[in-house]
């Protein structure tokens, strides 16, 4: 259980900045389990969703690099979720997932190629003896405007993408499930991303660590 509580390369929950994100954001709290549900709200809704900027160099995926900025994709706001819980001792993990989303997805559907997000991230997080999945990357105003419920946490149960929206039409479909794992498996990702999307990579024009990728150009 130690390694799921120790601050990793990405889950860099022994830096200053993180600890006091943490911190500020459990004040008041009495349980494990009342951090984790204000940090999921934390990151929720602290950070807009935004999986038009891919950074993918190793600074650039670490919990401490978000909190310089007021956006990020699924994989940085699980990270940072993640990584506050440890600041606080609360045993956490990363997993991902291979998602289809089938709301406005045209746009990103043009720039990745496929119907389908590679890697989509949650985080996982040890309450009463069990794990607890929750998705932080969808905030509430991006909800609202794509007519879904917000995601809920309450540490008693899992925090996943609902299959249907506000309408009953499909709303996200989890294709595959890589795992669980104490910190960001970052070749895994690469590797991953560069299977499902070459052309990102300029189909090995370019080296992977040192890509920032700009969707909005």
């Amino acid at each position: 259980m130690d390694e799921y509580l120790q601050p990793t390369q990405f889950l860099d929950s022994d830096v200053p900045t993180v600890r006091e994100f943490a911190s500020m954001h459990t004040a008041g709290a009495k349980s494990n389990t009342e951090m984790a549900i204000k940090l999921y709200y934390a990151v929720r809704d602290g950070f807009q969703y935004d999986p038009y900027v891919l950074d993918l160099r190793r600074e650039g995926l670490k919990a401490s690099t978000l909190l310089t900025r007021t956006r990020g994709y699924c994989v940085e706001k699980a990270i940072l979720l993640a990584a506050s819980a440890r600041a606080v001792g609360i045993p956490s993990r990363l997993s991902f997932y291979i998602v289809r989303n089938h709301i406005a997805t045209d746009r990103l559907e043009k720039v990745l190629e496929k119907n389908y997000l590679v890697f989509h991230g949650a985080a996982e997080v040890l309450l009463e003896g069990e794990w607890r999945k929750s998705t932080p990357a969808f905030n509430k105003k991006l909800c609202d405007f794509l007519g879904v419920e917000p995601l809920e946490f309450d540490g008693t149960r899992d925090s996943i993408f609902h299959a249907f929206d506000r309408t009953g039409k499909v709303f996200m479909e989890y294709l595959h499930d890589y795992g669980a794992f104490a910190d960001l498996p970052y070749e895994m990702y690469l590797n991953e991303l560069n299977k499902h999307y070459p052309h990102i990579f300029g189909n090995g024009k370019y080296a992977r660590e040192d890509l920032i990728y700009d969707f909005r150009s």
